[in-house]
């Protein structure tokens, strides 16, 4: 419990300004597909293929090829509580990470879902 809150503590505690939250807002509503991502992430590369059989409408965002990349990457967990990557959205709609990306397909949820936000 204690490493729990700890590690939160340790984990939020970065300042995060209000552009790159603003940033990130703009983002999730703007774009129907939106995929913050790194370039070596297995898990990025997986969500990517998924999403890439459907649309190439994707928007993705590769953090580790960026400046900002570590504050966007904490903006994003700031307003959705998830630190990792893929940080999916569809349609404004948080989404989650690859294994979510995953059950959507899987449930044969995925394609409707991204066809509504196309």
């Amino acid at each position: 419990m204690l490493s729990t809150v700890f590690r939160r503590y340790i984990t939020t505690s970065r300042m995060v300004s209000q552009q790159a939250t603003e940033r990130v807002k703009v983002l999730i509503n703007s774009k129907p597909i939106f995929i913050a991502s790194k370039t070596y992430c297995p898990y990025c590369k997986a969500t990517k293929s998924t999403i890439g059989e459907i649309t190439k409408d994707a928007y993705i965002l590769e953090l580790d090829e960026l400046d900002d990349g570590e504050e966007i990457q904490a903006a994003l967990l700031e307003l959705t509580g998830q630190r990792t990557v893929p940080n999916v959205f569809i349609n404004g709609e948080h989404i989650g990470g690859n294994s979510d990306v995953q059950a959507l397909k899987s449930s044969d949820k995925l394609i409707p879902k991204i066809k509504a936000a196309l």
